[in-house]
């Protein structure tokens, strides 16, 4: 490096690259090993990465200059794409003489790269939720029952993610959507199985990338962020319970036995 300003450039572009992986699902240590590698390939004798799933803190040190740079990240969304890429992106940058610049206008298109159109989201959301109902022996109409909730599910789960509503509240109301669609497809004839179209409904709800990313930090030995993601499932497990079980109980509460 040059300058000292050639290094805070790099610095905010390291920072760049493991926002882009951290708010799109990525384990904590993945971030952490791509800020490092870019940091010292540029001849930077220390960089220390400390990554959390809600921020960012890097520090580097040059020439007996200490810069560092803290990046909160509030919305976490999942899409194994963008970490691809930026994966792909730090072994060029690392192997080349690529330029900060150039790093810069990559890693922007890589962050404002659209995700798959709705009409494809609605329609494999719907087939994620209905399937599982044919897994747990729900009939062709249970299928057909689920694959339209699931959708709308995640039509809804969506719009309020846009809303910017929290997760567990969130959760609650998919939930309560997907119980409520359920009662009325199986009271109006059309649905058999009230439970298995539940289950299959709420599937697009479940935290499964939480939980692996809790799994893998945690046997990374990176704890804090192990327990944050843990945290976060369990929370998110205990949302969906409670809307289906509240919706249950207001519907036999009100109706009676279905």
């Amino acid at each position: 490096m040059e300058s000292l300003n050639d290094v805070k450039k790099l610095l905010v572009m390291a920072i760049l690259a493991g926002k882009v992986m951290l708010k799109n699902g990525a384990e904590t240590y993945r971030v952490e090993d791509t800020i490092k590698r870019i940091c010292k390939s540029r001849n930077i004798d220390f960089a220390e990465a400390f990554v959390t799933p809600t921020g960012i803190f890097l520090s580097v040190e040059y020439r007996g200059e200490i810069l560092t740079y803290i990046k909160r990240i509030k919305n976490i969304r999942f899409d194994l794409n963008k970490i691809a890429l930026v994966n792909e992106f730090s072994r060029q940058f690392v192997n080349s003489n690529m330029s900060i610049d150039k790093g810069f206008e990559i890693l922007n298109d890589i962050d404002n790269i659209k995700t798959y159109r709705k009409s494809v989201r609605l329609t494999f959301g719907g087939f994620a939720g209905s399937f599982f109902t044919l897994l747990f022996k729900g009939s062709f109409t249970d299928f057909i029952s689920a694959f339209v909730i699931s959708s709308i599910v995640v039509l809804v789960m969506e719009y309020l993610s846009k809303k910017n509503f929290t997760f567990f509240l969130s959760n609650i109301v998919g939930s309560c959507i997907a119980t409520l669609l359920s009662i009325i497809s199986v009271t109006s004839g059309f649905g058999t199985n009230m439970d298995k179209i539940i289950i299959g409904s709420i599937m697009t709800l479940v935290p499964g990338v939480a939980i692996t990313n809790a799994i893998r930090d945690s046997i990374g030995g990176d704890f804090l962020s192990g327990v944050s993601r843990g945290l976060e499932a369990i929370i998110v497990a205990l949302a969906i319970a409670f809307g289906v079980g509240a919706t249950l109980k207001l519907s036999f509460l009100l109706f009676g036995g279905m």
